[in-house]
């Protein structure tokens, strides 16, 4: 059984920055992260594929949140600057063997999603 862990969740200023991570037991996997504001439907925000050659980012995002991985550590990184109130949502990390990309179906492995906070 494919286990998918985050951490790094909390509270953060307006402005500010907050590094989520993600941890995927067992091979490499392309991933994806997602986040469910309340009373929305989850989005997709960045995904990166398994070698770390490509990513994929949401217009709503783009050049604030930054996706990266460390095979290595089977690890997966989500930078976020300049954080604004509207971030504040349950981000999720998701693996996939097929995508990195927004197709949220086609992510075969979820974790149980961390609270990320922004306050103004």
């Amino acid at each position: 059984q494919v286990h998918v862990r985050e951490s790094g969740g909390g509270l953060v200023q307006a402005g500010g920055s907050l590094r989520l991570s993600c941890v995927a037991s067992g091979r490499t996997y392309h991933m994806g992260w997602f986040r469910q504001a309340s009373g929305k439907e989850r989005e997709f925000l960045a995904g990166i594929s398994a070698s770390g050659g490509q990513t994929s980012y949401a217009d709503s995002v783009k050049g604030r949140f930054t996706i990266s991985r460390d095979n290595a550590k089977n690890s997966v990184s989500l930078q976020m600057d300049s954080a604004q109130p509207d971030d504040t949502a349950v981000y999720s990390c998701a693996a996939s063997t097929i995508t990195w990309k927004s197709s949220q179906h086609l992510y075969d492995y979820w974790g149980l999603g961390i609270q990320v906070t922004v306050s103004s």
